[in-house]
């Protein structure tokens, strides 16, 4: 039987907790879960792609240290189009996170778009609604104009916390 692996793509500038509840989550649903952290030249970064990496390897090992039970993660980085990085590994579905209706919307559309053009699945996974409102862009303008980065401690790990702060001095 073919192993199902689920690939969780984005920038993850920073990662947040509510990256980790939907990896989370989907481990209960996959054989493995492969975070593919790509470049996305219509969004302008805060982090460089070597922080982004270790970062998410960092809390994800964290994560599976403090959670054992559930599917491996591997963390990887890559360029160029998501569905071609997911043959790559032999992705049977894109798992992407919904955290509100605006979500929804939106990621329908790039399900759709993923099925017609690379035949690949797309996996929808809520997250815990304490995440509802919790965006990497958020929280990069939150850092980028000055705002006080000990108030992300609920939405971001502790080790990207550390980050921030460091980015911030």
């Amino acid at each position: 039987m073919a192993e199902h692996v689920a690939l969780y793509a984005g920038s993850f500038d920073p990662p947040t907790l509510g990256h980790l509840d939907v990896i989370n989550r989907a481990r209960r649903l996959f054989d493995r879960i492969v975070v593919g952290i790509g470049e996305n030249p219509d969004k302008s970064h805060m982090l460089p792609p070597a922080d982004r990496l270790s970062l998410m390897q960092g809390v994800v090992d964290d994560l599976l240290t403090q959670t054992p039970a559930g599917a491996p993660v591997d963390v990887q980085a890559y360029g160029g189009l998501t569905v071609d990085f997911a043959r790559s590994i032999g992705a049977a579905a894109l798992l992407r996170g919904i955290r509100n209706v605006t979500d929804l919307a939106s990621e329908c559309q790039l399900a759709i778009a993923n099925r017609q053009v690379a035949d690949i699945e797309s996996v929808f996974v809520i997250t815990d609604e304490k995440y509802g409102f919790t965006s990497s862009s958020l929280i990069r303008q939150i850092v980028e104009l000055g705002g006080d980065v000990e108030k992300l401690a609920d939405i971001v790990p502790a080790a990207v916390l550390q980050h921030l702060r460091g980015a911030q001095a």
